[in-house]
């Protein structure tokens, strides 16, 4: 039981918020809960030990666009959106404001507590640190530094990186960085790594240009 993990989940619908919470409390989880993104950012700023944020989209006073933007200004904590909308632009509006995950109303539980795991795993996870191309990656600390100068990603940004830096000089599929990067079955559009890939490198500056796209099959970086 994962009971020293805290899970903050925002939502102005009580019901809605309560429903989630409790599937989040029988795998374990602490689940505390703010009705819209101001309270969900002033939570996120006077608890550090908060390790997953939930988001809805549609919240009074400050909506999850706004909030997950105001997080990603001092905190890299990992971000799901949670929202009714289903469309690409919300969407790509969720990955570009630094959300990790973008998951549509009516869940599927399964694949929520599933995706829950996946992303808290990765935040955690321990490895050695990688160099590449004038890149550093510690996966203890989850930091990227280039020429000592510290680069701010979030975790899904971290992880793509992480994943083409380990291969290195190696032309990856979309769907090949989907299975490892999101590691669960993925039911979204594949170009959602383009979307990732593009902010990567724009953080990145000169040395997004290590990461190549290689027509008609994805993505490597050369180093």
């Amino acid at each position: 039981m994962a009971t020293n993990v805290k899970i903050l989940i925002a939502d102005d619908e009580t019901r809605w918020r309560r429903l989630v919470g409790d599937y989040l409390r029988n795998e374990g989880y602490y689940v505390v809960e703010a009705s819209d993104g101001q309270e969900a950012l002033s939570l996120v700023r006077s608890n550090s030990d908060i390790d997953l944020v939930i988001l809805d989209i549609m919240m009074p006073v400050m909506d999850g666009i706004e909030a997950c933007q105001a997080i990603r200004e001092f905190s890299q904590i990992p971000i799901i959106m949670l929202t009714a909308k289903n469309d690409e632009d919300s969407e790509v509006m969720g990955f570009v404001c630094g959300a990790d995950e973008y998951i549509s109303k009516p869940i599927k539980f399964p694949v929520f507590i599933a995706r829950v795991k996946a992303l808290l795993k990765r935040s955690v996870s321990m490895r050695t640190t990688v160099e590449v191309a004038g890149i550093c990656i510690d996966p203890d600390a989850h930091t990227v530094t280039a020429d000592g100068r510290e680069i701010s990603l979030t975790p899904r940004e971290f992880e793509l990186l992480l994943y083409v830096a380990q291969n290195k000089n190696i032309a990856l599929s979309r769907q090949q960085i989907l299975s490892a990067v999101w590691n669960f079955d993925y039911y979204g559009d594949a170009r959602t790594v383009d979307t990732h890939v593009k902010n990567l490198r724009m953080k990145l500056g000169e040395y997004g240009a290590a990461l190549k796209t290689v027509r008609g099959r994805g993505y490597k970086l050369e180093g």
